[in-house]
């Protein structure tokens, strides 16, 4: 595993400000032990054109929770022809899974945050820990304005959570607008769900189109009131205790 310092991270982001520069440096210096963690949802339709522009190689990965909705299903399948590539799918561990509806519900989320934070555990931080084991570096669609967790996170960061791996958010200073921008002047095929209020995408039965006025992420986790809606992808819960 390639590890750098902070010294080295602090260098990077003084010198690469935009997702391409950023993206053409870990094409050279960390493919094919570097992947794009995708959702497919707006950032990702962006993401994937720029990699698939500078390396048509670079590898994605996903998180089938098992309840994802069938609109994502959809799009994994059109880029996968659109860009010939293979997208690779991640699944929970059966037994996990198993043992956690059994004791609690098929729908133990609704019921507290401790549940909801447990499935979205067994589901996505399980399975996504196991992929960044191999990896030296990962790739995200993290915006700042999303909320309030990411407003000081940089393009180039040491991923502490996993092993001091590189985390690239190429992406970082990009705005919404920018990204509904893109993909119509780049004719991208996107999540249908976008044009049904949905600027954040996650599993089907946790996530809701917004209303007028309402936060990029307010969708998610809907029922739950306040707080930094996170699932636990990009961010250290022990050190938030």
């Amino acid at each position: 595993m390639t590890k750098f310092t902070q010294e080295q991270v602090d260098d990077l982001n003084s010198k690469i400000k935009t997702a391409e520069e950023a993206l053409q440096w870990v094409s050279d210096n960390l493919h094919p032990k570097v992947a794009k963690a995708s959702s497919f949802g707006a950032e990702d339709a962006v993401m994937m054109d720029i990699m698939m522009k500078i390396n048509p190689k670079f590898r994605f990965f996903t998180l089938d929770t098992g309840r994802l909705p069938q609109e994502t299903y959809d799009i994994i399948d059109i880029v996968r022809k659109k860009y010939n590539i293979s997208v690779e799918v991640l699944f929970p561990n059966t037994q996990e899974v198993e043992d956690m509806v059994r004791d609690k519900g098929m729908n133990l989320f609704y019921d507290s945050v401790e549940n909801r934070e447990l499935c979205c555990e067994i589901r996505k931080v399980h399975p996504m820990n196991k992929m960044l084991n191999t990896l030296d570096g990962w790739i995200t669609g993290l915006r700042r304005d999303q909320t309030k967790n990411r407003e000081n996170v940089k393009i180039f960061q040491i991923d502490h959570v996993h092993g001091g791996i590189l985390k690239i958010n190429p992406i970082i200073d990009w705005t919404w607008d920018q990204i509904q921008e893109y993909i119509k002047k780049n004719n991208l095929p996107y999540n249908s769900l976008l044009d049904k209020g949905y600027p954040s995408i996650g599993c089907e039965p946790c996530t809701r189109p917004i209303k007028p006025g309402e936060d990029l992420r307010s969708g998610r986790w809907w029922w739950e009131q306040g707080g930094n809606k996170e699932c636990g992808l990009h961010i250290d819960r022990k050190r938030m205790d």
